[in-house]
């Protein structure tokens, strides 16, 4: 379906409705809005928008629907797969970094009620300051927006013990393409009153809707947190590792992460401060994170060494030391980027079969690019790697990722003769768009071309994005 480009016409009602200062039309302001965090995809925008409430979210799309103007809603800008810029050069970004206001939470329900704008780190302190915790965690927690977690359905390091963004949600408060408002911000931990809406925008990168507002769940604050960097020799290991933890601690696992040596190299290198906590180098780690006392870690890893899953570990003695080793985790994908070009998968399988996954996969590498570097790490308690691959040494940067697609191929064929999923956390964006026919029988994919046909009937929100129409 062809859009209408954007008139002089237009920019003066949205001039006029938001301030002339909140729409951006000259290409110096638009820059970092059309600049994604990969640096993969580059078309322009001829307006961003900045809209300061819902109601002028539901006059902008009121417009928009009038006039078939092709709309991307962009959250923090901290998406992966090209889900938040545009991809014809023709939309308008609808940024909403301006739907930030109080925070409201409720002790009593716990739960938290914010703007599309907060950010996640925005909510987790408040959350914290009511002697709470919002659990969800990620690297880019300081700048990316709650409205962006829920439409990518983020996970993170937390989703072994609560579950990825999906779960974290009671209710929401979503714009429709004709500018309709849908008030669901509702607490109810049970609503069995028909179909659950929210859960279609949940995930659906901006496609259905605009999230403008949200509801989610708080916990209680853990009242012992213990953690360990672990040294294993095989990611078996690491699988049977998980197994004993979960058996032995009740289940309050709630981190599981593997490194690889290679990994912890690169932070050492080009990390600030970097400190490696045990004496000898191992193939593989597991950051382990327990919601319990340091004596059941230690009882746990006592265990472990006698069955020979860990080979050395070291206890965080305090805070300080439990940040820095979350500093090797969470410093991974920024480092890549420092030993020249990175492909990254972000896929998913069984947690059982991540060793078979990561022996093929990495044979699959060797044999597409020789002397390539794999560098899988992630959250392998809930079968989640970011399966990714830093060029050869010497190689030429863009020859390698040249190579992006051939070895996507590879990779995701084999993610899916193990019954995995290519996008376990990222979306589809621009950049899983293509796949989206070799990854979804066709009853699917005309499950959700009707789903989209029946909320945005112009396709207006968000095109060529996520769902193929045909």
């Amino acid at each position: 379906m062809t859009h209408n480009p954007l008139s002089n016409t237009n920019i003066e009602f949205f001039k006029t409705l938001l301030g002339k200062k909140y729409v951006l039309i000259e290409q110096g302001d638009i820059a970092p809005y059309i600049e994604e965090p990969r640096k993969i995809y580059s078309a322009q925008s001829p307006c961003v928008l900045r809209p300061a409430n819902t109601e002028q979210v539901s006059k902008i799309m009121q417009h928009a629907y009038a006039h078939n103007l092709a709309i991307v809603p962009q959250g923090g800008n901290t998406g992966l797969v090209g889900a938040q810029v545009p991809k014809t050069g023709s939309e308008i970004i609808l940024s909403l970094s301006r739907l930030n206001g109080d925070i409201k939470i409720s002790k009593l329900t716990q739960s938290l009620t914010c703007g599309a704008g907060n950010t996640l780190a925005q909510v987790q302190l408040a959350a914290d300051q009511a002697d709470l915790l919002f659990p969800l965690s990620l690297a880019s927690e300081g700048s990316c927006q709650i409205g962006g977690n829920i439409a990518s359905n983020a996970g993170g390091t937390g989703v072994l013990k609560y579950g990825n963004m999906r779960d974290l949600v009671l209710g929401l408060e979503v714009v429709m393409a004709d500018g309709q408002i849908w008030d669901g911000l509702k607490v109810l931990r049970k609503d069995n009153t028909g179909y659950d809406l929210k859960h279609l925008f949940i995930g659906s990168e901006g496609t259905l809707g605009i999230v403008t507002q949200a509801t989610l769940k708080l916990y209680a604050k853990p009242q012992n947190t213990s953690i360990a960097f672990c040294a294993i020799n095989h990611p078996k290991d690491a699988v049977n590792l998980l197994s004993l933890v979960q058996k032995n601690s009740d289940n309050q696992v709630t981190a599981f992460e593997i490194i690889p040596q290679i990994g912890i190299d690169y932070v050492l290198k080009h990390g600030h401060d970097a400190r490696f906590p045990l004496g000898d180098k191992s193939p593989w780690y597991i950051l382990l994170e327990l919601s319990a006392d340091e004596d059941k870690l230690i009882e746990i890893l006592e265990k472990a060494f006698e069955a020979e899953f860990v080979t050395d570990a070291a206890i965080a003695q305090n805070k300080s030391q439990a940040n820095e080793f979350w500093y090797l985790r969470h410093m991974l994908s920024e480092v890549q980027s420092l030993e020249g070009g990175s492909i990254k998968h972000d896929i998913s399988v069984a947690v059982a079969d991540i060793p078979e996954f990561l022996s093929k996969a990495a044979i699959i590498v060797e044999a597409t690019i020789q002397n390539a570097r794999p560098v899988p790490f992630g959250h392998i308690g809930d079968g989640t790697l970011h399966n990714n691959v830093s060029q050869p040494v010497g190689m030429d940067k863009q020859e390698f990722l040249d190579q992006w697609s051939k070895l996507a191929d590879k990779v995701h064929a084999l993610v899916l003769e193990l019954n995995g999923s290519i996008s376990a956390e990222h979306g589809i964006g621009q950049m899983k768009f293509g796949a989206m026919s070799k990854i979804k029988s066709p009853i699917e994919l005309n499950m959700m071309r009707q789903i989209k046909q029946q909320f945005d009937p112009k396709n207006i929100l968000n095109p060529s994005k996520t769902v193929p129409l045909c």
